[in-house]
């Protein structure tokens, strides 16, 4: 099933041209939209589904500094200031609070990685904490796991995934950008290198910039105009408890992750639990992603399932230039592997004993769109003037994703960039450089 999340309505005439058309109407897509619409660019955002229909609306909704890799944290520094602003000026609730974030562990191995990372957090402004077994008891009293210690970010905290981007999408519009959903593109209108615009299944927007910013989408789009993109989609499962008594924030353990919703309800999770399917364009980015899948072996499955004949990195989309492949399937909704959902209910059960028997309101699957070195790319395209590439978040894209917004909009219109770009230039993944995969 899919998640549920706010659904907004379309405007209803697909403009002729616009400063700058994004395509994609995820948390990147609608906060790229609102900064440019902010400072007077027309902009019109066109989604083939609706807005965060696919892992925008899927995620755990942590908005976080805590335990980034060193390359994205000067942005999810900027991420967390926008997410306080967003509060404050669309008028639209995103469910944005500094509730801290909790991190317990009882394996040593990961307690010192933590450890390890804390002095280059509090160098850069970040406020951690490491917190010894007592404290951890005195912060999460609930439970009934021997935890040996774990760390604490107070000024980390949550966004709702079903309101977030909806109502970033809406304080785009109240500045004049448009929202075009169920219009899928198709192409890119490319004269002399440089785009002009983007080919939908309802017409063509003439455009002096454009956004990619399609997810799991992303490098399908871009291959037929010669951008290679290396991209690999990987599946992960959450699952939703109905509205319960509160038994802790959100909370970090090796086995599993909850976060507590604004209803009440839980969002339940295992951290790097995923499979990984066997597809064509998988096959054909396995060298750039073998590092990566070295380092994560432990934690991921290999299957053969549907997205190896549907979907982004399909055979068929491999094979063939159908430009209609982005319109039938509006929503990547794959099924939610169920040896994982009782996984994680196990997991959860045996450190919250009330959890046991809990009634689920659902549960759902993800394709997470990540990139060889686990760190987004925000970048211009070497080949195609006035085009930009936000994707391969690799599941951290949700809490950075205003800041990632931000610096895409900025790189569209040639303004000065909040952050230094050259982590995430593109040229990194194809040009041969050494990669350092990120993440703890």
């Amino acid at each position: 099933m899919s998640p549920y999340v706010e659904r907004i309505d379309s405007d209803e005439r697909l403009p002729e041209s616009a400063d700058v058309v994004i395509v994609g109407g995820g948390i990147v897509g609608v906060s790229a939209a609102y900064f440019l619409a902010r400072q007077g660019h027309s902009v019109a955002l066109i989604e083939k589904g609706h807005i965060a229909c696919e892992q925008s609306s899927r995620n755990w909704g942590w908005c976080r500094q805590q335990n980034r890799d060193y390359r994205e944290l000067p942005l999810s520094s900027v991420s967390m200031r926008l997410w306080d602003e967003f509060s404050k000026e669309l008028g639209h609730d995103v469910g944005f609070q500094r509730c801290g974030l909790f991190y317990a562990t009882d394996n040593e191995a990961q307690l010192a990685e933590w450890a390890k990372w804390q002095p280059y957090g509090l160098e850069n402004g970040v406020e951690t904490q490491m917190l010894s077994a007592a404290e951890i008891v005195r912060h999460i009293p609930e439970g009934s796991r021997k935890w040996i210690g774990g760390v604490s970010s107070p000024n980390d905290g949550k966004a709702e995934p079903a309101l977030a981007a909806p109502a970033i999408a809406l304080g785009a519009r109240a500045h004049g950008a448009t929202i075009h959903q169920g219009c899928a593109a198709r192409s890119l209108e490319i004269t002399n290198g440089r785009v002009v615009g983007v080919n939908t299944e309802q017409g063509l927007i003439k455009a002096d910039a454009v956004l990619c910013a399609a997810g799991a989408w992303a490098s399908r789009f871009l291959r037929p105009h010669g951008i290679n993109f290396p991209q690999a989609g990987v599946r992960q499962t959450a699952i939703r408890t109905k509205p319960m008594n509160d038994v802790g924030g959100c909370l970090y353990a090796p086995d599993f992750a909850m976060t507590r919703r604004l209803d009440g309800s839980y969002t339940l999770a295992i951290s790097g639990k995923a499979t990984i399917d066997l597809t064509p364009q998988g096959i054909r980015y396995s060298r750039e992603f073998l590092p990566q899948f070295k380092r994560r072996l432990k934690n991921v499955r290999l299957a053969v399932g549907p997205s190896f004949v549907t979907g982004p990195e399909s055979l068929f989309s491999l094979l063939r230039n159908d430009e209609t492949l982005f319109e039938r399937t509006r929503v990547l909704d794959p099924n939610p592997q169920q040896w994982l959902v009782r996984r994680i209910l196990a997991n959860v059960a045996r450190a919250f004993p009330q959890f046991a028997g809990i009634e689920l309101a659902g549960a759902w699957g993800a394709l997470v769109d990540c990139s060889p070195d686990a760190v987004p790319v925000v970048s211009k395209t070497d080949k195609v003037e006035g085009l930009v590439l936000a994707a391969g978040c690799s599941g951290h894209g949700f809490g950075m994703g205003p800041g990632i917004g931000l610096l895409a909009s900025q790189l569209l219109v040639n303004d000065t960039p909040c952050v230094d770009a050259a982590p995430f230039r593109l040229s990194r993944l194809v040009d041969g450089s050494p990669l350092e995969i990120g993440g703890l």
